[in-house]
């Protein structure tokens, strides 16, 4: 997997039906990319409903969340609408996985990214990294410790 110091790989992911995040637009913002397995599973709906309530804690940090798994956008649009998420889950479903790949996060055996999680900052660098074990919801303490030791810097 990607790790510190390395520049993030740009990408353009559906966010909606409709809409299209690209990552560069984010420059002068720091990014928190949150890759799970998939929607509607056990482990990746408690770890996002997690990051849904810590939205304003990052956001104290002018930190923008993404979720990313190879889920369609609309099964993106179900999960988001059922889980009430107010953060984008983008679609890394066609190349399925190219994301993923670029960030070398994506388990080809299991045809999912694996839960792993990503700290850019305003320049566009990657600050933390953490792969996490997929049974394991991986929490926000590496994310939220990684933000503050940027707004010192």
């Amino acid at each position: 997997m990607l790790e510190k110091n390395t520049v993030a790989p740009d990408f353009t992911l559906f966010a909606t039906p409709d809409q299209k995040v690209t990552l560069s637009e984010f420059k002068g913002r720091n990014v928190i990319l949150a890759f799970y397995p998939a929607d509607w599973s056990p482990v990746c709906s408690d770890q996002m409903a997690l990051y849904n309530e810590m939205l304003k804690y990052f956001k104290k940090y002018d930190a923008e969340l993404f979720g990313i798994s190879v889920d369609s956008k609309w099964c993106h649009l179900a999960f988001s609408q059922s889980r009430n998420l107010h953060f984008p889950l983008l679609a890394d479903f066609e190349p399925k996985g190219g994301v993923a790949k670029k960030y070398d996060v994506y388990n080809e055996n299991e045809g999912q990214c694996n839960r792993a999680l990503f700290v850019i900052d305003k320049e566009g660098i990657i600050q933390w990294s953490y792969k996490s074990p997929t049974a394991v919801n991986p929490g926000a303490d590496g994310i939220l410790d990684t933000l503050e030791n940027l707004k010192i810097k």
